[in-house]
């Protein structure tokens, strides 16, 4: 084969890239992977378990977990001695949600909601017990909300926060609300239990409300996005002035939110209707 002939090598690709026979595979990561994603798909395992299930040894197993745990990718119970997927595993899922189909998917919806209410749309994710706001598509209007990507806020007085924390699991959110909540208005809740409260009619309805709880003069209304396990991976919402989403104005907002919710759950391959389902729970 001439030097035309040959196929050029794409960049950032070794030689013998689709050559995937064991030279090419470090067995040990490949072990280590095999009980990461083994450990993820459950709410929490035993060491003993693990290595049953995966066909390792206890002390290779063990290697790896203390290995994945300096990373933070998981995270050990003493009390219970069982083994959690950590923080960090989230992070990094979060990374590719921000490269590829979330954003993405999310920005047309989000544009289309903002038409549609007349309000700034936004998307966010849960990042280390905080909102993470990824994308945001600005209302024309003069008085608006501004969440720039990259701005962290306070779940328990944000709309996407709080529709976040409604539906999810109950241990993940002990954990987020063990911190003390923050007073930022008269309006934040800064009780666990009025949170509580909240929180499960959020639930209820399908939707939650920031009602000037972290912005005098500001509301927000947020329904969660669900991924294709039925678990909650995002919000989406509109946000906007007191002056123009008014108490009477708050159901009637909430249908294009859920709905935009809906889309973008099942544009990313998730169940647009795992909300109406854990609403009796």
């Amino acid at each position: 084969m001439t030097q035309a002939e040959s196929p050029q090598r794409k960049r950032g690709r070794p030689r013998g890239w689709d050559d995937k026979t064991e030279q090419n595979t470090i067995k040990s990561l490949d072990r280590a992977m095999a009980v990461f994603e083994h450990l993820s798909a459950a709410s929490g395992m035993t060491l003993t378990r693990l290595a049953d299930e995966t066909g390792q040894s206890p002390a290779t197993v063990y290697r790896i977990l203390v290995t994945l745990q300096g990373r933070g990718l998981v995270e050990f119970d003493p009390e219970e001695q069982v083994w959690h997927v950590g923080a960090r595993a989230f992070a990094i899922g979060a990374g590719f949600l921000r490269r590829t189909s979330l954003v993405e998917r999310a920005r047309p919806i989000m544009r289309r909601l903002m038409e549609q209410t007349g309000e700034t749309a936004n998307l966010g994710i849960e990042k280390d017990g905080a909102v993470l706001f990824l994308g945001q598509v600005e209302t024309r209007s003069a008085i608006r909300a501004f969440f720039p990507p990259g701005t962290l806020s306070a779940m328990h007085a944000s709309g996407i926060g709080k529709a976040l924390l409604a539906f999810m699991d109950a241990r993940r959110l002990d954990w987020v609300l063990r911190a003390p909540l923050e007073q930022f208005t008269e309006c934040t809740l800064t009780e666990p239990d009025a949170l509580r409260d909240d929180l499960a009619q959020a639930r209820a309805r399908g939707y939650a409300v920031d009602d000037e709880e972290k912005n005098t003069g500001m509301r927000c209304i947020a329904a969660p996005v669900f991924d294709m396990n039925r678990e909650v991976v995002a919000g989406i919402s509109v946000s906007g002035p007191v002056s123009r989403i008014g108490p009477d104005q708050i159901a009637q907002l909430s249908l294009p939110v859920m709905q935009a919710a809906a889309e973008l759950s099942e544009a990313i391959g998730g169940d647009p209707t795992a909300g109406e389902g854990m609403r009796g729970d």
